[in-house]
């Protein structure tokens, strides 16, 4: 029997070898008459994609792209939902070589512009929706770099995306790029600066693959459905990539998210292995559960997952929600996983143990030496950890060389967690959202999870503000559960309950309310923001 250390080598050998060939890993090895996806639109209606009907248009839009001379290591952009149109577009580009360069639906011109200028993007792939969102203005100029290929009607030098399904060409032979070779080229969310570009290998499919195998666990006879967008890498990597490695169906919504929708999906499709971020989990809670679900798997990725979460889904739905971690630039690398081999205790707040093929491990917060044991570190992962193939940013070598000890032993994530005797990793925060006060460093997850545990409250965030007295001092910033009008009574409210279940000198000094808390369009908050508008508080 392979044991998980013996699999996460297996995998390095597969994708990580020098002839690697994306075509191929992902498609032309599986059985054609797998179905690769299942197409669901918002009236339940549904369709499903083979991996030989896969293989077929894909090799026709490679074959017109080639004629359109994209070359091997050229960047092609989707600005696309989720949709065959999506997923044909992207084994076209990987089967001649080229990179795939994501682009979130949500984005505005002056976000799709930073990621496809001065990188060789040659053709940007768009829905017919999104089209005006490439039209020369002010971050758009009329002289740009690349063409466009859309889903809709042809206009001025556009060109049709169905004008390359009909491409009646010889099939291209598929390029092996090899393990090093780029696959595609994400970027970070920018909840710390300026997005970074992250070149996603070819190898690096091993630990995706590894995640899906071992962390959410996706087994025989499962419904499989991770909802997150393939703009961002947790949708990309695990609702795309990963089922296409190891010849699986996903299932993928064509619809913008609902929480009633979802739980339709989930019953009619009888999901019962289902992967979303906390978000998700949050919007569900306030939504009327329906009869008939069959769920045996949860997992939740993206932000940290609060207790209460958990609880409820423990309660309502009979099944805990498990919560990993990891990073667009190293794939999920701490897991509470689900399989068999590697299943422990559930720990409330924990985000796991380290996956096999990882060495994580908790550094000083002020040396590169490791911390003791329940104390607070920097999140760091081995550099000759097998699964482990980031080596810097795009063109970025300082921004690269700031990730990495000075001895290149390791790359820091810049999280701050801590580590228990079983070898559990607790999130405390971002390294740069560590609260200093009065000597305490402070990381905002712990309160923000005791203030998400009042009924009252939807989400929130704590983030700190100057103090004379104490350098620092906390305020939080919260959603209120509907129905709910803030009031003094709730503020205070809220001050007790953390005073009571985490600590006195840790309560929030203000609590401000809004709608909605800011998010990149991944679902993360940033904290950034929210310093802006109430960072010049006082308490």
């Amino acid at each position: 029997m392979t044991s998980p250390i013996q699999r996460a080598e297996q995998l390095r050998a597969e994708y990580g070898a020098a002839d690697a060939n994306a075509a191929e890993l992902l498609c032309d090895r599986h059985p054609a008459e797998a179905v690769a996806f299942t197409f669901i639109q918002s009236d339940l209606s549904s369709a499903d994609l083979t991996f030989g009907e896969l293989r077929e248009r894909s090799e026709r839009v490679a074959a017109a792209l080639l004629e359109l001379g994209v070359r091997e290591g050229d960047r092609i952009a989707t600005l696309m939902g989720k949709s065959q149109e999506l997923v044909v577009a992207l084994l076209a580009v990987w089967r001649i070589g080229a990179v795939h360069v994501p682009l979130f639906t949500a984005f505005a011109p002056g976000a799709i512009a930073m990621r496809v200028t001065g990188n060789g993007t040659k053709f940007v792939i768009t829905d017919a929706g999104q089209r005006a969102k490439l039209a020369p203005g002010a971050d758009l100029p009329a002289d740009r770099e690349w063409r466009v290929i859309t889903t809709g009607a042809a206009d001025g030098d556009d060109i049709a995306f169905a004008e390359l399904l009909e491409n009646t060409g010889p099939a291209p032979e598929s390029v092996a790029i090899g393990g090093d070779g780029v696959l595609v080229e994400l970027f970070t969310s920018g909840t710390t600066g300026t997005p970074k570009a992250v070149p996603m290998r070819l190898g690096g499919m091993a630990g995706v693959v590894m995640y899906l195998e071992y962390g959410i666990h996706y087994a025989d006879g499962d419904v499989f459905w991770n909802i997150a967008d393939p703009g961002w890498a947790y949708g990309l990597y695990m609702a795309i990539l990963a089922p296409m490695a190891v010849g699986r169906r996903s299932l993928l919504l064509c619809a913008p998210f609902d929480p009633a929708l979802t739980w339709r999906v989930l019953c009619e499709f009888g999901v019962t292995n289902f992967a979303a971020a906390p978000t998700v989990f949050r919007a569900l809670r306030h939504s009327p559960k329906p009869e008939g679900l069959v769920l045996r798997r949860l997992s939740s990725a993206g932000e940290p997952l609060t207790p209460d979460v958990i609880t409820w889904s423990k309660q309502v739905l009979g099944v805990e929600i498990r919560d990993h971690y990891g990073q667009t630039e190293t794939g999920m690398t701490v897991v509470n996983a689900w399989h068999p081999d590697l299943v422990g205790e559930l720990k409330t707040g924990s985000m796991g143990r380290p996956m096999p093929g990882y060495t994580v491990e908790v550094l000083g917060l002020e040396s590169d030496a490791p911390a003791a044991v329940g104390e607070s570190g920097r999140v760091a992962i081995a550099t000759d950890s097998p699964l482990l193939t980031f080596r810097g940013y795009r063109d970025a070598p300082e921004r690269s060389a700031a990730r990495f000890t000075t001895d290149g032993r390791w790359y820091v994530t810049g999280d701050v967690a801590a580590r228990d005797a079983e070898g559990y990793f607790t999130f405390a925060s971002r390294d740069d959202d560590v609260i200093l006060m009065a000597g305490y460093r402070i990381g905002p997850f712990e309160v923000e999870s005791v203030l998400t545990s009042h009924d009252s409250i939807s989400e929130a965030a704590v983030i700190g503000v100057p103090d004379q007295l104490r350098g620092e001092v906390l305020i939080a910033v919260a959603v209120a559960a509907p129905g709910t009008t803030p009031d003094d009574a709730l503020v205070a409210d809220l001050q007790q309950l953390v005073k009571q279940k985490l600590a006195a000198h840790v309560y929030p000094r203000r609590v401000h309310f809004l709608p909605e808390l800011p998010k990149t369009p991944s679902g993360k908050v940033q904290r950034f923001v929210l310093r802006e508008q109430f960072g010049t508080a006082r308490a």
